[in-house]
């Protein structure tokens, strides 16, 4: 018997010892390319459906990378160094929007909003710094930027056509779910959150245009859908940032390349109009969307009451669950369950009051400056993500951020991350500039 349970017993132990290799090797594979890690995290996010049962497998993925990351900094003993633009602008903020969240109580949807404003973007600023500190890491945020873009575009193609049997996740088609349901909306069940991140998408890809990473077959199909993406999305202020954003493009970069690239976008959103009244539905045509009058006297009548009620508290403002009350109250033309202002310096400005706008002006400001081109110092190798070139597109990038928040409030957590994700590449590669001794640097601020 002692034999047989010694037997037995080291069967066992042998058993475990060869399983716990197996179980760190997937872990290991993370922490030596944590950026893989990171684009399959902002998947999650992209994916994530708002009636799926297991409704923070995003923020899973989060807690998963954030764990990963520490844990590489301490197996390898990484410096690490906390400061600098966005930091601490970013900090402030997200202090006074936690503050006002304790004060509305344990509310599901309250914490929500908040992860999704401010603890996120601020938690993958930080990471993206960590993360991103190679041409391989790069690379990898690059082809997952171009597969988001073609996988939106194509989607968002689909509707416009009316091939919704093509459409995945079927969620987005579910008009119980957000809003714009006789739009493009994406997996963001929202038109201009999708047209803004097609924008912003489409800026990152031309750039792999310009450094030619995209090219021939795929360049073609990438940029003839681009176009029917944005005109899909059926709205005024995505239609305006975008165009906004091509002319500016075609008029100041010293590309060549992309100056005739930004000819061939313009010509096909030409033809995207032309190929759209052929063959959308006539009772829902261009035209019409153009000439509706009904959301803009909405919004100037919930701009007023928000004016009036900012008046009222200048300074602190009224809070998230006061705020939406007495907003609702003030609105009596329109009859809707909940009122929005659709506007994302406006609801700053009345549920933080100048405190809070003042916060968010620091941010953007840190935003442009983070990004700010230096004489005499070479960020990155020519051709590569992030070299000089993009840094000219990057007040760009915060530009088309910026325009589309003055009709939608940003509590989309993709958008946000995605913009604050490259602000932490770009403050990561200002630290390596003022240090050049150091063969790797990881910080995480500039």
């Amino acid at each position: 018997m002692a034999a047989d349970g010694s037997v037995a017993r080291v069967s066992g132990a042998g058993a475990f010892a060869g399983a716990v290799p197996a179980l760190l090797r997937p872990l290991h594979a993370m922490i030596v390319a944590p950026s893989l890690l990171f684009v399959v995290t902002f998947g999650l996010m992209l994916f994530h459906s708002p009636d799926f049962h297991f409704y923070s497998i995003d923020r899973v993925g989060l807690g998963l990378l954030i764990f990963v990351v520490i844990l590489r900094v301490s197996v390898l003993r990484l410096p690490v160094q906390f400061g600098g633009p966005v930091t601490w602008s970013m900090l402030a903020m997200l202090l006074l929007a936690f503050s006002g969240g304790l004060a509305q109580g344990n509310e599901a949807e309250t914490w929500s909003l908040f992860a999704a404003k401010w603890l996120v973007p601020y938690a993958l600023f930080h990471l993206a710094a960590l993360v991103f500190d190679d041409a391989a890491s790069l690379r990898h945020f690059e082809i997952f930027t171009l597969i988001a873009l073609a996988y939106l575009s194509l989607i968002a193609a689909f509707f416009l056509f009316d091939l919704k049997s093509l459409i995945f996740p079927r969620f987005i088609l579910d008009e119980g779910l957000g809003i714009h349901a006789d739009r493009a909306r994406g997996p963001f069940l929202q038109a201009v959150a999708n047209g803004v991140t097609l924008n912003l998408l489409g800026l990152i890809a031309l750039d792999s245009f310009r450094r030619g990473r995209l090219r021939a077959v795929p360049a073609l199909l990438l940029f003839t859908a681009l176009p029917l993406a944005i005109l899909a999305t059926k709205t005024r202020a995505v239609w305006l940032s975008f165009a906004g954003s091509i002319a500016v493009l075609l008029f100041s970069s010293p590309s060549r390349r992309l100056r005739r690239l930004c000819v061939c976008l313009g010509g096909a959103g030409v033809l995207a109009l032309v190929l759209f009244g052929l063959f959308a539905d006539p009772n829902t045509t261009m035209g019409d969307r153009l000439e509706e009058r009904s959301p803009v006297t909405f919004r100037l009548a919930v701009y007023e009451a928000g004016w009036q009620m900012f008046l009222q508290k200048p300074v602190t403002g009224w809070g998230a669950t006061a705020m939406q009350s007495e907003l609702s109250s003030r609105i009596s033309e329109f009859h809707q369950e909940q009122f929005f202002f659709h506007n994302t310096y406006l609801e700053i400005l009345v549920q933080y009051g100048l405190i809070g706008l003042a916060l968010y002006a620091w941010i953007v400001i840190d935003l442009f400056r983070i990004g700010r081109r230096r004489d005499g110092i070479e960020f990155s190798p020519p051709g590569t993500l992030l070299d000089e070139p993009f840094r000219k597109l990057w007040p760009m990038l915060v530009g088309v951020y910026l325009v589309n928040g003055s009709l939608v409030v940003m509590n989309y957590q993709f958008v946000n991350g995605f913009l604050f994700t490259l602000a932490g590449m770009l403050a990561a590669q200002n630290r390596r500039s003022e240090y050049p001794q150091a063969d790797r640097q990881y910080v995480f601020a500039s």
